[in-house]
């Protein structure tokens, strides 16, 4: 990865003053102030360094059981907003938005091929993700496949720019299947990529699915933590049309268990019955 930490960071002052300038959904800082983060005990006799009885362990399980998709989600402002924003396996769609300001922490560019050579936060993901996808591209060259990536990370005013340009050029309806509303998008987590082939024709297309890379992706982003989040067949529950492009990094286990299943992320976790997972 290109860990230009001094360009990631004035990238990221750059946003958040850009952020500051005015902001429709609730603020990080407003959804977490007068939160205090909680350390259980550990199943052990801290005196004796004996295993808990099993009672202690069960009081632990319980305290450190994850928390459901309901439990990670509060009303602000009138706006459901996550509360787990930072979070790998943070749940965001168009009932789940994230804070206006939520910027990564973590930013920094995949050394991957790009279809275009301008510095621009799109080149940007989580640096976990980022190294996820180094892997993935790698595994694809060595097997013959050319892939390259097209937008990563993008800040809520890009994606409310992006959003009222697809509003006044393409229609409201079509706007609302394919562009997230700011703050309800998954590339402002910095764990979404668009992903496409040598192929500029099918580039953020549906025949992407169809060209060799689009099924090479399909059939193998999942050892490397990713997923295509946008399925065929599942519009009424991600929200959106099909994107076999849209790759969404959520860690290996799940990622591999969605895709066996042929499930979505909202899926995975009604299942599960937690929104995170250790």
């Amino acid at each position: 990865m290109k860990r230009n930490h001094t360009t990631g960071l004035a990238l990221v002052a750059a946003l958040s003053a850009a952020l500051l300038g005015g902001c429709e959904a609730p603020s990080l800082s407003n959804l977490l102030s007068g939160e205090k983060s909680q350390t259980s005990a550990a199943p052990t006799d801290s005196s004796s360094g004996q295993t808990a009885t099993p009672e202690q362990q069960e009081a632990s399980a319980v305290q450190n059981k994850q928390p459901s998709l309901e439990e990670t989600i509060q009303m602000v402002d009138g706006v459901p907003t996550v509360t787990n924003p930072t979070e790998m396996t943070v749940v965001v769609n168009k009932q789940r938005a994230l804070p206006a300001d939520y910027i990564p922490s973590d930013l920094v560019e995949p050394n991957v091929p790009f279809p275009f050579d301008e510095k621009v936060e799109k080149r940007m993901m989580r640096a976990e993700a980022a190294g996820a996808l180094e892997k993935l591209f790698a595994q694809a060259k060595e097997q013959g496949i050319e892939l390259y990536a097209v937008s990563g990370y993008r800040s809520y005013r890009t994606q409310k720019s992006l959003f009222d340009t697809y509003v006044k050029t393409q229609g409201a309806d079509h706007a609302a299947a394919y562009s997230a509303v700011p703050g309800k998008s998954e590339h402002q987590t910095g764990l979404a990529m668009d992903v496409s082939g040598v192929d500029a024709q099918t580039r953020l297309e549906e025949s992407f699915a169809d060209t060799p890379e689009g099924q090479w992706l399909a059939a193998n982003c999942a050892p490397f933590g990713f997923i295509i989040r946008y399925v065929k067949g599942k519009e009424d529950i991600t929200g959106y049309a099909y994107e076999p492009w849209h790759l969404r990094y959520v860690g290996k286990e799940i990622a591999q268990e969605i895709m066996s299943k042929g499930i979505t992320l909202e899926d995975y976790f009604k299942e599960s019955g937690s929104a995170q997972k250790q």
